[in-house]
């Protein structure tokens, strides 16, 4: 049975096209729409009241459907929450298709076969949106059981992710693992440049706003086995297992460095912007496996040749070269 009271937004500059589609699903029961025209408007009433998905036209004049799913993707990092995303478009390509999925796009509706395609793709976003919005706030559940235990002191009490003792754990495992198992794996340390400076005077409630997003931003850009920790305020660490050296590339890891810098986090008082590095130390079963010790102590010499390129560095152990 579909959820009739499910919350849709519809956004198109086309007067006529949305409300074409407001009757439409208006015929077939749904009672929570609003629709707007242009995409300010739309992400004005989403930040007035949660939404499950977001029909928007991906051509419009000032915000576009792209430039409209990146905000509602800051919005959902800030609240915790998912919006399922369906675009409104003629264009067919798989290179705009692929953009689009690259953006957060979750859906389209293609107008040529707007009849046929709708209520089909609204039965499964009410799924989906659901289905993410219950794995959230059960997620969002253990986390605050997790910072009221605090699990032996191995959780970020901010965060819930792991703090220094899990990152030194995970990463004395791994070398265990690489030495009896084989494979590759990656000792990776992700530094925002700044965080003090840039932090003071802003209140704790900001920060800790600022910390969690950047945490569920790079949970969003690793693997789910991968292991994140927060070992500083201004310093993550994840330990990566990967089959072997040669899936150790720079391109990775960039990924990874691009995916926080590159887009703004949003919290309670507007927009922030953050500057990270990344070092990483990469190793597999050729050769002494060195200490965890070693390990730390060579990221962290990376990490300062990192903040004077403002770039990356990558260091594979087997060579003994940095790359």
């Amino acid at each position: 049975m579909p959820n009739l009271d499910l919350s849709i937004v519809i956004v198109d500059d086309a007067k006529f096209s949305s409300t074409v589609i407001a009757k439409t699903l208006a015929t077939a029961g749904y009672r929570d729409l609003r629709v707007v025209n242009d995409g300010e408007s739309a992400l004005k009433h989403i930040e007035k009241r949660k939404t499950s998905v977001l029909l928007a036209d991906w051509l419009m004049p000032g915000m576009d459907g792209l430039q409209l799913t990146e905000k509602v993707r800051q919005l959902d990092e800030q609240r915790n929450g998912f919006t399922y995303i369906v675009l409104l478009t003629g264009k067919e390509t798989p290179e705009a298709l692929q953009e689009a999925f690259e953006k957060g796009v979750d859906d389209f509706i293609f107008k040529s076969d707007m009849s046929k395609q709708l209520l089909p793709r609204i039965y499964a976003a009410d799924r989906m949106s659901h289905q993410q919005n219950t794995l959230l706030i059960a997620n969002q559940l253990l986390l605050e059981n997790n910072q009221h235990l605090e699990k032996n002191n191995m959780l970020d009490p901010e965060t819930g992710i792991g703090n220094a003792r899990m990152a030194l754990d995970s990463l004395n495992k791994m070398l265990k693992h690489v030495d009896s198992r084989g494979g590759a794996m990656s000792y990776i340390r992700v530094e925002i440049l700044d965080w003090d400076k840039s932090r003071k005077g802003k209140n704790h409630v900001l920060n800790q706003e600022l910390g969690a997003s950047i945490t569920r931003r790079l949970r969003g850009l690793i693997r789910p086995l991968d292991v994140l920790c927060r070992v500083k305020d201004d310093t993550f660490i994840i330990v990566a297992q990967f089959q072997s050296l040669d899936h150790c590339k720079a391109s990775v890891f960039k990924r990874i460095l691009d995916g926080v810098n590159h887009t703004s986090f949003r919290t309670s008082s507007g927009f922030h912007t953050v500057t990270a590095v990344l070092a990483a130390c990469c190793l597999d079963d050729n050769g002494a496996i060195p200490s965890a010790d070693e390990v730390q102590e060579q990221c962290a010499q990376l990490s300062v040749k990192a903040k004077l390129s403002s770039s990356l560095s990558v260091f594979h152990w087997d060579s003994m070269k940095e790359k």
